[in-house]
């Protein structure tokens, strides 16, 4: 279920999207209420109800009138068609109940009340507008509205992207540590979606020798130029000596923060809330077997927390964008003392005021990963992850100075040159350039 913004009040209240060209598929139980929602207007819809091994429209009180042509050009690319199969459908010869139409007004609502066990498949046929025309397709919503509220499935966690060397469940409200070897990679996980989980980083050679050197937002954002690491060429976080702990390789929410602190004892006191678990406490009990000094408030790197600040200098958040099995992929750059906390802040919309668990997995330095950033335009689309030109596997034999741009990966220097002779080149010889990020 993607819900942006706020959690819904009411648990027997379940909204959906259906985007253009696409289906969404729900279930139905006797006495729950489907209600198809043409949100902009002007969006077509087709509803095909299965029920009892094949299409079945009276389970819903209506009936066909239209081709399914949605679900009919997916017949054959499309792995939903496979699994809506099982239930009774024959892509080929699907139908429909028409919904809505080129003049339906924003807002038009089509409302459906199942008599028994059914499964609806809601589609919103889309595809290239004329350039004349002024109608682009939109998203339709779907609103169930259950008898009986259904009690949360367990999320699946995400195949392994190697065989990992540590396999480590961080349960809600809670921190764990750990150890991690130079050039070892580290993967945090979002499991439900949504949960902040604060990472801690400490150089374990210099813990060894009795000094403290973690991960420091402000040198990091001073030598890098941005709120914090992404992939790429400004992709590493820098203790209080600039020297580089771990270096970002893959992120599939792009949104976190290293404005604010790990929340802390204090901040719920100012809230109210006296007594409440908070991850400064949790860290302290997890780090002081290393001999790290308890703080009443860490600085720390706060994966998928959503921050940033505004016009008036106001430090703002909101929900993470984070979607379960979301997660980040870092690199360590040197023998490292680790912690990653699954946040206990239910009072306001870090963890969108419902705490959740958070998985590390850590691999080893012989494996490797490509670099990528995902990019979601809001907080309930499809992540799309950074893309390869068709001329990478070219310039990528004489770089590794890679920046993001545009959702593509490209060359900002050549190694052994440097901008001095790319310079000269420019004026005395040739130029390739990739714009495939243009186009």
């Amino acid at each position: 279920m993607l819900v942006p913004g706020l959690l819904p009040a009411d648990p027997a209240l379940e909204r959906y999207r259906v985007h253009p060209g696409a289906v969404t598929a729900v279930e139905l139980d006797p006495g729950d209420v489907l209600t198809v929602i043409d949100e902009e207007g002007r969006q077509r819809g087709e509803l095909t109800v299965l029920a009892g091994g094949a299409e079945d429209y009276g389970v819903l009180g209506t009936v066909a009138d239209t081709a399914a042509t949605v679900l009919r050009s997916m017949a054959a690319r499309s792995p939903v068609i496979g699994s809506l199969a099982g239930r009774g459908l024959d892509p080929g010869q699907a139908r429909a109940v028409a919904l809505f139409g080129e003049w339906s007004p924003a807002g038009t609502r089509a409302e459906f009340a199942a008599r028994r066990s059914l499964t609806a498949v809601v589609a919103a046929p889309g595809g290239p507008m004329s350039v004349a025309a002024d109608n682009p397709p939109s998203d339709l919503v779907l609103e169930v509205r259950r008898v009986s509220p259904r009690r949360p499935e367990q999320r699946p966690l995400p195949p392994p992207l190697a065989d990992p060397l540590l396999d480590l469940r961080v349960d809600t409200a809670s921190a764990r540590s750990y150890e991690v070897k130079a050039g070892q990679y580290i993967q945090v996980i979002d499991v439900e979606g949504r949960q902040c989980s604060d990472f801690l980083a400490f150089c374990a050679r210099q813990l060894a020798g009795g000094t403290e050197r973690g991960l420091d937002a402000t040198t990091t954002r001073n030598l890098t130029g941005n709120a914090y690491p992404q992939p790429g060429l400004f992709g590493k976080f820098f203790d209080q000596d600039m020297r580089p702990l771990v270096e970002v390789v893959r992120d599939t929410v792009g949104r976190h923060d290293t404005f604010a602190l790990a929340c802390n004892a204090k901040y719920y006191e100012d809230m109210g809330y006296p007594g409440h678990l908070n991850c400064t406490d949790n860290f302290n009990a997890q780090l002081a077997p290393y001999g790290i000094a308890a703080r009443r408030g860490w600085p720390a790197l706060n994966f998928f927390y959503n921050t940033s600040f505004g016009e008036a200098n106001q430090l703002l958040f909101d929900e993470p964008w984070s979607q379960p099995g979301d997660y980040v992929l870092l690199r360590a750059m040197t023998d490292l003392v680790c912690a990653s906390s699954a946040c206990p802040d239910d009072i306001d919309p870090a963890n969108a005021w419902n705490p959740t668990d958070i998985h590390v997995r850590v691999y080893p330095a012989e494996r490797r990963f490509s670099m990528a950033i995902a990019h979601r335009v809001t907080p309930d689309s499809e992540p799309k992850l950074t893309k390869e030109t068709a001329f990478q596997p070219r310039w990528s034999k004489l770089t590794r100075q890679l920046t993001e741009y545009r959702g593509y990966w490209l060359p900002t220097s050549f190694d052994g040159h440097g901008a001095i002779d790319e310079y000269w080149a420019c004026r005395e010889g040739a130029v390739v350039m990739d714009l495939s990020p243009l186009r």
